[in-house]
């Protein structure tokens, strides 16, 4: 056996052990939820009986469901809104982080925590005792202004809802700020002092060592926040997942599965048209 033909089989021998939980407890119920989606799934006493229903449920879904439509839009602005919010909250807070601070582990600490903590049974007590917004937002001062201006627009639901959410940027940015941490200590404080030397402003600096090198951290970044908000514990199409109808919840949930997949893939094209248009 050749080195390379060792190398490989070693490789393969210590990927095993994954493989396998994935093909039995992935792969496997993947391919089943696909196949009971063209099916009217029916449990009896004997075991399930399953008939063949075609694309009878996809059409009822995205055709004939409102309500889906209706749970799926005002979600999906949220998510379009909180997304931007985290990745730059989270940016801002790990350059802060960086800096030599007195108890800046302590710090750390603290923006990691709510990701021990904030499980989805947590998360969903925090939500309906009403502690995930913003206090001066109920006055009538400042709620009474957005909703007055904002609150017929389009948009204005979902900023809205954001806003009052707003303490949640706080429970989702802790992997975010660690990994926007790493990627800031990969860049060479070199980079730094060269700038400074040339006179260039923090400023300066910021947009043209500090963004540019942290690009493959924030499509990271922005990959991760996309599937982590897109199963939110609140998430109504989540909730709507849960029926006891296993073909429609099936159905339903390979059409969620794919609305995800194609935001992602948006995310990595524009992603990529950025990141070309900065090397000309």
């Amino acid at each position: 056996m050749t080195a390379k033909r060792y190398s490989r089989l070693e490789g393969m021998l210590f990927m095993a052990p994954w493989l396998l939980g994935f093909m039995i407890f992935m792969a496997f119920p993947l391919v089943f939820s696909l196949y009971m989606s063209f099916n009217n799934v029916k449990v009896l006493p004997t075991g399930m009986k399953y008939d063949w229903a075609g694309i009878q449920y996809y059409k009822s879904i995205l055709m004939g469901s409102a309500e889906f439509y209706d749970q799926l839009i005002p979600y999906f602005q949220e998510v379009v809104i909180m997304i931007p919010v985290i990745v730059i909250f989270s940016l801002l807070i790990a350059i802060f982080l960086n800096q030599r601070l007195k108890g800046r582990f302590l710090f750390r600490a603290i923006f990691f925590l709510p990701v021990i903590f904030s499980t989805g049974a947590v998360l969903q007590q925090f939500m309906d005792q009403g502690e995930s917004g913003l206090g001066f937002m109920n006055g009538e001062l400042v709620g009474g202004f957005m909703d007055a201006y904002i609150g017929g627009t389009p948009w204005g639901k979902p900023v809205l809802a954001v806003l009052e959410n707003f303490v949640l940027v706080l429970w989702y940015s802790g992997v975010q700020i660690l990994v926007f941490l790493a990627g800031r200590q990969t860049i060479p404080a070199t980079a730094y002092e060269s700038a400074r030397i040339d006179g260039a402003s923090p400023w300066e600096v910021f947009w043209k060592i500090t963004l540019p090198a942290m690009s493959p951290f924030i499509l990271l970044n922005v990959m991760y926040t996309v599937v982590d908000m897109f199963t939110f514990p609140s998430n109504p199409i989540i909730t709507m997942i849960g029926t006891g109808n296993y073909g429609y919840s099936s159905a339903l949930a390979w059409i969620y599965f794919v609305i995800v997949l194609v935001f992602l893939v948006c995310v990595l094209l524009i992603y990529s048209r950025v990141n070309r248009q900065q090397r000309m």
